[in-house]
């Protein structure tokens, strides 16, 4: 068997028989990684409290034959405890992991999910805004291939309204909507009677978001268009993955 070391996330656990524990862990080196933590569920146990959701942690493994490897030593970096103990923080956070448990690859690195992942949990104890896992699934989307097209009409190229240089409006397109399948805002015409309805306030919002400007827009009071941003964002991650996040009902 193979020994290796690496630093992750854990995503989720199940039981396993009477006193194992199997442990889904997104590391930094290693992808996504499925482990059986032995004896975890024993009174006494040297880490079972160190192997739950949310923490970070620095882990040894075996890699055996079977598609499960065997944890065997196990240090926190950091509980995240601030999480579990806010059920509005804990109710996103488990969102963020389930999430990221549907697109990460078994054993296949993806250190860019990884310290994404870090850092929501981080920002979300230490400012819990709905924002963060709104911009999280916007991020993850853009992550994986799926960046949205916010500048023009996804189905026709029209461009926004613009002002001339005595402040009037030069023309252009009023958009209303975000087309799940084109992945991307639609004009008022063609987004009549498609997509799912967007607002001035939320379509800014996710461009800040999307254009580095998250930390500023955390910094605003949470309102209607934060709640937008989060529920398109659900919406269009769960089109892309084809099937519900259970967490979302959480949310």
């Amino acid at each position: 068997m193979t020994l290796y070391r690496d630093q992750g996330v854990v995503l989720r656990t199940i039981k396993l028989g009477e006193t194992d524990r199997i442990v889904t862990i997104m590391s930094q080196g290693h992808g996504k990684i499925r482990a059986v933590a032995k004896g975890v569920r024993k009174p006494g146990s040297r880490f079972g409290a160190r192997l739950e959701p949310m923490t970070h942690l620095a882990f040894q493994c075996y890699r055996g034959r079977s598609d499960l490897d065997i944890v065997n030593q196990v240090e926190t970096i950091d509980a995240n405890r601030a999480l579990r103990e806010h059920y509005g923080c804990l109710t996103h956070a488990v969102a963020m992991l389930e999430a990221t448990d549907q697109v990460a690859q078994d054993r296949e690195a993806n250190p860019a999910l990884y310290r994404m992942l870090v850092r929501a949990l981080l920002t979300l104890a230490a400012d819990p805004s709905p924002l963060v896992s709104g911009a999280f699934f916007w991020k993850l989307l853009s992550l994986e291939g799926f960046h949205p097209m916010l500048d023009e009409c996804v189905r026709c190229g029209a461009v926004e309204e613009a002002e001339d240089g005595a402040g009037r409006e030069a023309g252009g397109a009023v958009f209303v909507a975000f087309d799940l399948d084109e992945g991307g805002i639609l004009c008022a015409d063609c987004g009549r009677f498609a997509g799912k309805r967007i607002s001035p306030e939320g379509l800014v919002q996710l461009r800040r978001i999307l254009g580095g400007e998250l930390r500023a827009a955390l910094a605003e009071p949470p309102g209607p268009a934060t709640m937008e941003t989060e529920r398109l964002g659900l919406s269009s991650l769960e089109h892309h993955l084809e099937r519900k996040l259970r967490s979302a009902a959480l949310l």
